[in-house]
């Protein structure tokens, strides 16, 4: 019986298909860098003298390499994406993770204006025009009542956990595709506030008017804030509320990840809606602005990110490359 060769015969032998991961750019990835160039623009803008600032050669020197180390985050992170067999923590948790100093940097470039310009005079016309009165002022002091400041206290203390509870709860949980969709949501709505402290700068009632000394504030939650508050807050960073926007956002996305966590989210995010006001942090349109932020980002996000099975998370960026068969190596 005759043999046939089909190489020899002169056809060509169909090559090997091997699927490999290209890198993709994702949309976290896109905002954060998109945050970083407005920061950028901002900071070049205040070494050039905007609005008198006055910021040393060094410290913008410095503000560029933080922003520059972001960007490198930012560009390896779908590279950590491509090769990772599963989901890649740090390539989805990175914002997250220097959320905490570019932070920081808000109030640095806030604070290093020669005439510490912001624009509390505007906001607190708007209070009057909103509200009638100095609600942030006056709350505190009309109601000086033990029970709901420790209440409102706690509730603006556990802001700090709340907005990681849904993204690290489904992630543990290997709902990564709800985890995704969290981070990326928190995040966004950060560098949405981010980027209004440093064009419109707003120091809140925190720096304007002293702190009552009444029983609502001799307790040890309010005194606990009031600490936290004066070692790490960032200058310039009341309008809008991100306490207020992020704990929406958080909340809003752990609703659709898990009804009973959402619930339970949804008791502390109103009391750090009120409690921000009433501990004196941030006037009443703070938290209104931070609540529309909230809900304007909860509602846009599902629209902006695109090429994800956000059920699962699964990456859609796989591609098929031909490589050459063996009898055209040979």
């Amino acid at each position: 019986m005759e043999s046939h060769d089909a190489t020899s015969a002169g056809s060509v032998a169909p090559p090997f298909i091997e699927r490999r991961r290209i890198p993709r750019v994702d949309s976290l990835d896109r905002v954060t860098v998109g945050y970083i160039c407005i920061a950028t623009v901002v900071l070049i803008a205040h070494f050039m003298g905007w609005r008198g600032a006055s910021p040393t050669a060094a410290e913008t020197v410095w503000l560029l390499v933080a922003h520059l180390l972001v960007i490198a985050l930012a560009i390896l992170a779908p590279i950590s994406r491509a090769r990772a067999r599963t989901h890649s923590f740090l390539a989805e948790w990175y914002p997250a993770i220097v959320m905490g100093g570019l932070y920081s940097t808000v109030g640095l470039l806030n604070s290093t204006s020669g005439s510490i310009v912001t624009f509390d005079g505007m906001v607190q016309n708007w209070e009057l025009a909103v509200f009638g009165r100095m609600v942030a002022y006056d709350w505190i002091r009309a109601m000086p009542n033990p029970v709901l400041s420790a209440v409102l206290h706690l509730c603006y203390l556990s802001y700090y956990v709340l907005v990681l509870v849904a993204p690290l709860g489904f992630w543990f949980t290997r709902k990564r595709g709800e985890a995704r969709q969290a981070i990326f949501a928190a995040s966004f709505c950060f560098f949405v506030c981010y980027a209004v402290f440093l064009v419109f700068p707003v120091a809140g009632p925190f720096y304007f008017w002293p702190f009552p000394d009444n029983a609502a504030t001799r307790i040890w939650p309010a005194e606990l804030v009031h600490r936290v508050v004066f070692r790490g807050d960032a200058y310039g960073s009341a309008f809008p509320s991100s306490h207020v926007a992020v704990s929406v956002v958080a909340t809003f996305y752990a609703f659709r990840g898990s009804k009973v966590l959402g619930w339970i989210l949804l008791v502390p995010t109103i009391g750090i809606f009120f409690g921000v006001v009433y501990s004196q942090i941030h006037y009443g349109v703070d938290a209104l602005a931070g609540l529309a932020v909230g809900l304007g980002v909860s509602l846009v996000v599902p629209h902006i990110r695109s090429g994800h099975d956000l059920k699962t998370g699964r990456r859609v960026d796989d591609v098929a490359l031909p490589l050459a068969s063996p009898a055209e190596i040979r």
